[in-house]
């Protein structure tokens, strides 16, 4: 933590933004993360890496974000990639062959990031909802638009994803698809492969303006006719199916960006009008307004925390719909906190913080990409919230997912 602590104050905070000015990728926060040995933060230990769980990786997440949502955010697709690999895959059933093969594979791929320094993006949206996979996998919908045909030594991919993050700078991209052509389940379906950026048939086509989140760069990418070797593969096949069945925590990972974004708006908003940073005079004396606004905001952020970090803490435990509805609640009590704090911090602090010389306004702006990010999004994890508590006054069971 003292090393993410060090790297968002001297690194990530000092690039913050240009790469939002101009809405380019952070290339310097990840050749010192790599160079930090950062990239191997979620490699488990014994293959050369740090060895941080969920948990810890979390709460490494929201450090990093104090300094550079759009690098924590690019960075935290990389990480759970690794924890997919590595942690999240232990509990998944796989034949022992599978199990072999998998740890074959995966000592490959983390080799590869600790000697080389690779990095991984997650195209796992698409602009497509239909099929079977959109109704028995709400978390998994919209992501199996792309399909996979097998043949000789792999298989030939086609598909589009949209709003990939690290468009233009990953080395790989954690692909899921699903296979067609078979008459296996769709679970069995599912693969999740690495696919070059520089692959034959790998296009990246459409604008980058976006009001927040800037530096992600997350433009679309078309994939056709790439052929994927049988090696590539991230996951067994019909890991990645099974993975999302049973993990309530993963998209938790994401949630840590925004949970920084606001606590480092509260801690901005103290540092502001006391006149301890940021080159400031301090603001006078706070009236009882300003200061019963400001003890609101640390009684949000307090709660907010607290809830989160109950939340991940339980990424270990059997995944009960206690489990299930206390995650959704962490991650949308932080969608919405997070708007809430990074902008009441502006109006707190009064109209010297709308000035494009301090942070606030590209918390503010960054904050809103919380809501809208796939599998869940404000709108789904609310749905499936109300279901499950239906259920449980109805006393019916629910299929949770």
């Amino acid at each position: 933590m003292e090393q993410a602590r060090e790297l968002t104050e001297t690194r990530l905070s000092k690039r913050a933004a240009k790469s939002d000015r101009d809405a380019t990728f952070p290339f310097d926060d990840f050749n010192y993360l790599r160079n930090a040995g950062f990239l191997g933060l979620c490699v488990p230990e014994r293959f050369g890496g740090f060895g941080a769980d969920l948990e810890t990786y979390c709460l490494v997440s929201s450090e990093n974000a104090k300094g550079n949502g759009s690098t924590a955010l690019c960075f935290n697709m990389h990480c759970l990639t690794m924890l997919m690999m590595g942690e999240l895959s232990e509990p998944l059933e796989m034949t022992s062959e599978q199990r072999k093969r998998h740890e074959r594979l995966r000592s490959e791929n983390f080799a590869e990031v600790i000697e080389k320094g690779v990095f991984y993006g997650q195209p796992h949206s698409e602009p497509v909802e239909e099929g079977e996979t959109d109704s028995s996998l709400p978390q998994g919908g919209r992501r199996f638009g792309t399909t996979a045909e097998k043949v000789d030594g792999g298989y030939t991919i086609n598909g589009r994803k949209f709003f990939v993050s690290l468009s233009d700078a990953a080395d790989y991209f954690s692909t899921p698809c699903i296979l067609g052509n078979s008459d296996a389940s769709w679970i069995d379906r599912t693969l999740y492969s690495k696919v070059p950026r520089n692959a034959p048939g790998v296009t990246f086509d459409g604008d980058w303006n976006p009001i927040g989140m800037r530096g992600t760069v997350s433009r679309n990418m078309v994939l056709s006719d790439i052929f994927v070797p049988d090696h590539a593969e991230i996951l067994p096949p019909g890991g990645f199916g099974r993975l999302f069945q049973v993990q309530v925590h993963g998209p938790l990972t994401f949630t840590a960006t925004f949970l920084g974004l606001m606590q480092q708006a509260y801690e901005l908003a103290l540092k502001f009008l006391a006149g301890t940073d940021l080159g400031m005079s301090a603001k006078g004396e706070v009236g009882p307004v300003q200061g019963q606004a400001l003890a609101q905001l640390q009684f949000i952020v307090e709660a907010t925390q607290a809830l989160y970090w109950r939340s991940i803490s339980e990424a270990k435990l059997p995944p009960t719909t206690e489990i299930r509805q206390r995650a959704r609640a962490a991650h949308i009590t932080v969608q919405c906190n997070a708007v809430a704090v990074t902008h009441e911090a502006m109006r707190v602090c009064g109209g010297r913080a709308l000035l494009k010389q301090f942070p606030f306004e590209r918390y503010a702006r960054d904050a809103h990409a919380a809501s809208v990010m796939r599998p869940w999004t404000q709108e789904a994890v609310i749905a499936d919230s109300a279901r499950s508590i239906l259920a449980a006054a109805r006393r019916t069971e629910v299929v949770e997912t």
